[in-house]
């Protein structure tokens, strides 16, 4: 057990996602429902906020491409489920947009809690804004953190999740500003035999700058083409 985990809710990358329950806007939720899938699990300090507001209609409008990533989307504060049914009565009223997500009523704070949701030195009940992408295996691979006057960029969360995917999958990194259709970066070699050969690969190929900093196009099963996303939904059913 991850007592550190337990008593401050400090979760890092890498870790397990903490398991739990929940009632939200579409029912009894568990975060193993969302196992073979990625997670974007975002808190927000309350209901009826002006940003929060247009971040859930613009991750409503993105969330199509997020579930052509095999991506989910999660939303958390601590008010109450009636609470959150009447905002999101409010944007279908006033927009004609329904939120296509769950949104979990976290009303004693536990869940925010075992996330570290909860800034103690600035409230004892607000949430502060978190992201946690979460992947298919219930780990936790990103955390952002924004202020309560920034909105969250959602394409650049896209981009994140399209990044963790094609990094885990072709077993490489990805550089500074990248974005899909790019080469990613190769491991460095771990003998100076490896290096010497990567050395005489890059002069031939101008595929790098030095030894440990090379390129290669990404294997096609890591290319999200129809097809290939064809075969992830047949695997996930």
């Amino acid at each position: 057990m991850d007592y550190e985990l337990l008593t401050n809710g400090n979760v890092k990358i890498g870790q397990k996602a903490p398991d739990f329950e929940a009632d939200t806007t579409f029912g009894e939720i568990r975060l193993e429902d969302y196992r073979g899938k990625w997670l974007v699990l975002f808190s927000h300090p309350g209901d009826f906020t002006p940003v929060c507001t247009t971040e859930m209609i613009a991750f409503t409008r993105a969330h199509t491409y997020f579930k052509n990533l095999n991506t989910e989307l999660l939303g958390l504060s601590v008010d109450s489920n009636s609470s959150h049914l009447a905002w999101m009565y409010d944007i279908y009223c006033k927009t004609g947009i329904k939120v296509s997500f769950p949104i979990i009523a976290d009303r004693n704070g536990q869940i925010a809690r075992k996330y570290g949701m909860i800034a103690n030195d600035i409230s004892n009940t607000e949430t502060v804004r978190n992201v946690f992408i979460i992947d298919d295996k219930g780990i936790v691979r990103t955390i952002l953190i924004y202020p309560l006057n920034v909105g969250r960029f959602i394409p650049e969360i896209i981009r994140t999740v399209q990044a963790l995917q094609m990094a885990e999958c072709s077993k490489g990194s990805t550089a500074a500003n990248w974005i899909p259709g790019q080469p990613v970066i190769v491991p460095p070699p771990k003998t100076f035999e490896a290096l010497q050969a990567r050395n005489a690969e890059i002069e031939k190929n101008r595929n790098g700058i030095t030894w440990y900093l090379s390129f290669k196009e990404p294997p096609e099963k890591c290319i999200r083409t129809k097809e290939n996303c064809k075969k992830l939904e047949e695997k996930n059913k």
